[in-house]
């Protein structure tokens, strides 16, 4: 008997089920929908904007926490870039005795630091998107790309903020000297900062979905990084290299970035639109492969993180 009612029990519980489900209406609307990626270059562009003040909370986080609990607090971004052009005045001006192209080493030096400073930062610390932030991607679903974004967003503010201490040391020596004679390419400026902020975003996403598989690339990346900077003329100009060298040079699109912002402030420098357009069109791929690459690493990296 008790088998019999536990079975008529569960008879008219399924038919209760049933009909419920029924009851609910065909077309239902929701507020939020998560399909999986269609198509390797498929940007939300729509979405991103949805999640802009996460965007902004991250660049808050990122700038903040960075120097929360030290003393000097944000003052660390002038100390960084100063510390660096002395070094480098000392070792490679007065020890080395390398040409300047009569340009005051400060000015000569500070102006190359400051653009390689936001590229190599915004490189490594997109690098590491998917390993440093496992935790969080695994736990709750926003657009993978804010990361990043808000890692060269965050770095274009610390950038402006060295920026303004180059265009102070630069107003100086305009006014007490006549060794520098900025001209019209200082008008792109702004194009030359956004190309570098592509360049940097560019090879994070790329290197980002490279490191989830091979951890190894995040030392190979440190050592790349700064093996890189003396392949692009921060510490030397141009003019000092043969034209092999300069020939060579001359596919490195860093290379034309910092002679362009040198030859537009300083008057010394090679600034070509040939040069522009190659790193243009470098930029391009470079950010076209690296979306390719890191919407396909998106659907799976959790399996291998």
């Amino acid at each position: 008997m008790n088998q019999l009612s536990e079975t008529a029990q569960l008879s008219v519980s399924n038919e209760t089920n049933s009909g419920s489900d029924s009851d609910q209406p065909d077309n239902e609307h929701w507020d939020l929908v998560i399909r999986p990626k269609r198509h390797l270059l498929d940007i939300n562009f729509k979405e991103l904007w949805d999640y802009r003040d996460l965007l902004f909370m991250f660049v808050k986080r990122d700038i903040v926490t960075v120097y929360k609990q030290t003393v000097l607090g944000p003052i660390w971004f002038f100390v960084q870039p100063i510390m660096t052009t002395l070094v480098y005045v000392i070792i490679f001006g007065n020890i080395a005795k390398i040409s300047t192209d009569e340009i005051p080493k400060v000015l000569f030096y500070m102006s190359g630091i400051v653009m390689w400073n936001y590229f190599a930062d915004s490189f490594g610390k997109t690098s590491t998107t998917f390993t440093s932030n496992a935790s969080i991607f695994g736990k709750v679903y926003f657009p993978r790309l804010i990361v990043p974004l808000s890692v060269v967003t965050s770095g274009l503010i610390k950038f402006l903020i060295q920026f303004t201490l180059f265009l102070a040391v630069f107003a100086f020596y305009l006014i007490t000297t006549d060794l520098i004679q900025p001209n019209w390419w200082i008008l792109i400026t702004p194009y030359l900062i956004l190309l570098m902020a592509g360049l940097g975003l560019g090879f994070g996403i790329i290197f980002s979905s490279l490191t989830t598989k091979y951890r190894d690339l995040t030392f190979v990346i440190q050592f790349g990084v700064q093996l890189a900077m003396y392949a692009t003329p921060i510490i030397y100009p141009m003019s000092l290299l043969s034209e092999r060298a300069q020939a060579v040079l001359w596919w490195n699109p860093i290379a034309h970035l910092i002679e362009t912002i040198k030859y537009g402030f300083l008057g010394t420098g090679q600034a070509s639109v040939a040069g522009l357009a190659y790193t243009t069109a470098f930029t391009l791929v470079v950010l076209i492969s690296g979306t390719i690459i890191f919407n396909r690493t998106e659907q799976t990296f959790m399996d291998t993180v």
